[in-house]
C-alpha cells in the first residue's frame, strides 16, 4: 500500500472547468493526446486506429448529455432541452484511493503541489488503481502495459524553457472557449479559488469522500426562448437600404 502525504500539501494545483461555456469541441482532448504522446512518459498508444475495432488511450475525455428541464418528465416538456458537455480527467484528489491501493508505489501524490502521478517504471499494470477510482479517470495503455492518467502537464508547468504563457496544462492553453482554468486551489486569493467562490463551484461526486482538487462551475440559468422571442423584431420596410443590404434586398425580391 502506498501512503498519501502525511500533511496537507502547501499548494493544490488543479483545474476549474466551466460547464456553462464548454462547447464539446474536443480541442483539449486532442491537445492532451498530442502533448503526452510526445512528452512525459511513454506514448499514448492506439490499437487498430483505422480499423473496425478502434481503441486508444486518452487522459482527458468529453461526455455529452441532454439535460432534462426542471419540472419535465420528457425532454422539452417543461422548457427547451439543453446540451451539457462534461470534460473529465484525473481530479487529483486529496484522499486519492488510487494511491493507497497501489501495491508497488507507482501511484503517488506529490507532497509539494498535490499532483497525482504514476511512476511507469514501477507500474505492473495490475489495474487496482483504475478499479478504485470513482471517476474512471485512469486508462490502461495496452501497448505499454502500464496505467496512464492526467499529469496536469507537470512537464509543462515547471518547464522554465517554455514561455510563461505556455507554463499551463496543454488542455487549458488550447481551449478556444476559455472553459478550462488552472491554478492553486489551496490559495483562497488565486483566480481559480475566487472563480469557484463566485460561481458556486462544486466537487464531482462529493459523497465518495475523495475530496477532488479539480472543481466544476455549473451551467448558468438560461432565459426561455419564448421570453426573448418578441425582442427580435424584423424590419418590414427595407426602403433606403444601401450597399450590400440593398443588393441582398433586391435578390430576395426575385425569389
Amino acid at each position: 500500500m502506498t501512503l498519501l502525504p502525511s500533511s496537507p500539501t502547501p499548494r493544490k494545483l488543479g483545474l476549474v472547468i466551466d460547464l456553462d461555456v464548454c462547447v464539446g469541441c474536443h480541442a483539449c482532448v486532442i491537445s492532451c493526446k498530442e502533448w503526452n504522446t510526445g512528452g512525459y512518459g511513454a506514448a499514448l498508444s492506439d490499437q487498430d486506429p483505422y480499423g473496425a475495432d478502434v481503441s486508444g488511450t486518452f487522459l482527458n475525455r468529453i461526455h455529452t448529455f441532454e439535460v432534462l428541464p426542471e419540472g419535465g418528465q420528457v425532454i422539452g416538456e417543461a422548457g427547451e432541452a439543453r446540451i451539457v458537455h462534461f470534460p473529465k480527467s484525473c481530479l487529483h484528489c486529496e484522499d486519492a484511493p488510487c494511491v493507497t491501493v497501489c501495491p508497488t508505489g507507482a501511484s503517488y501524490k506529490r507532497a509539494e503541489d498535490g499532483i497525482v502521478l504514476v511512476d511507469e517504471s514501477k507500474c505492473i499494470g495490475c489495474g487496482l488503481c483504475a478499479w478504485s477510482c470513482a471517476y474512471g479517470a485512469r486508462e490502461m495503455d495496452l501497448a505499454a502495459g502500464v496505467m496512464k492518467k492526467c499529469t496536469l502537464c507537470v512537464d509543462r508547468v515547471y518547464n522554465e524553457t517554455l514561455k510563461e504563457v505556455d507554463r499551463i496544462p496543454s488542455c487549458v492553453r488550447t481551449c478556444p472557449a476559455n472553459a478550462r482554468h488552472y491554478g492553486d486551489l489551496g490559495d483562497p486569493g488565486s483566480d481559480v479559488s475566487r472563480m469557484v467562490a463566485e460561481r458556486g463551484g462544486y466537487d464531482l461526486m462529493p459523497e465518495q469522500g475523495t475530496r477532488p482538487t479539480n472543481k466544476y462551475l455549473p451551467p448558468r440559468a438560461r432565459k426561455p426562448l419564448a421570453a426573448s422571442a418578441g425582442s427580435a423584431v424584423l424590419a418590414e420596410n427595407t426602403d433606403g437600404a444601401k450597399g450590400f443590404f440593398a443588393w441582398l434586398d433586391g435578390m430576395l425580391d426575385r425569389i
